[in-house]
């Protein structure tokens, strides 16, 4: 991207047009403006007086600042629709990565261990090992790309306001406290005697594992964006 143009960037972003769009309109403003620093030279003028005047024929700052944020087609979701992009999608996201470590949980259980109550504390091996580590993987790291995925949205956007911590910490305290039984006795219903909870168990030992649990995930997920905030105090200061 030519130089001329991190500031007008820089605003864009801040002001809430998506990154793709504030991409092509800098792309596009760049092949304009080497379009009339040519036709400047062609007049005579030497490089840094055709380059000068190709950007005063351009436009100022603020009309080409304006021309994007008037327009609300060109705002980002996660600024036009912030609870619900920070709200609902860490849920829906969640909800979507839940949904297939369960299914890998409820087809092992069904195929490779047929004759047991529960798949857990079940010591596998081979292929069911495999099969089952997948699932876990896919729970237990969910909620952190989940977490990194608002922090980089966040960073990408420039965004000064409160939606992005209340979507970690709405992702941290979901996670940290779902809990997923599986039991063909201690559970006679739900999906294949599979079910999901929230906050179970009111001993002091689950309600510690809980909060703990949230914490980890919080403390992994909220660390990146309270250094992009310290790095982007620091820039705003030098």
């Amino acid at each position: 991207m030519a130089k001329p143009f991190d500031e007008l960037q820089e605003r864009l972003l801040q002001a809430g047009v998506a990154p793709r769009h504030v991409k092509r309109y800098i792309a596009e403003l760049a092949d304009h403006l080497a379009d009339l620093t040519a036709e400047e030279k062609r007049a005579g003028r030497s490089r840094e007086e055709a380059e000068s005047s190709a950007l005063a024929r351009l436009g100022s700052m603020e009309d080409l600042v304006n021309a994007m944020t008037g327009q609300r087609q060109f705002k980002a979701w996660c600024v036009r629709a912030p609870w619900a992009f920070f709200g609902l999608g860490p849920l829906l996201y969640l909800a979507g990565a839940w949904m297939a470590a369960i299914f890998i949980l409820w087809s092992g259980w069904r195929i490779l261990l047929p004759g047991v109550d529960t798949p857990f504390g079940v010591r596998e091996f081979g292929l069911a090992s495999l099969y089952f580590q997948l699932g876990r993987a896919i729970y237990f790291t969910a909620p952190l790309f989940v977490g990194w995925g608002i922090v980089l949205i966040a960073a990408r956007q420039r965004l000064r306001a409160l939606w992005p911590p209340v979507g970690l910490l709405l992702n941290a305290w979901v996670s940290g406290t779902a809990h997923i039984h599986a039991s063909r006795t201690g559970v006679p219903g739900g999906l294949g005697h599979i079910s999901l909870s929230f906050a179970s168990g009111t001993s002091p030992r689950d309600v510690t594992g809980s909060l703990v649990h949230v914490l980890v995930i919080l403390t992994l997920t909220a660390l990146p964006y309270f250094l992009w905030k310290v790095q982007q105090a620091h820039a705003v200061s030098d």
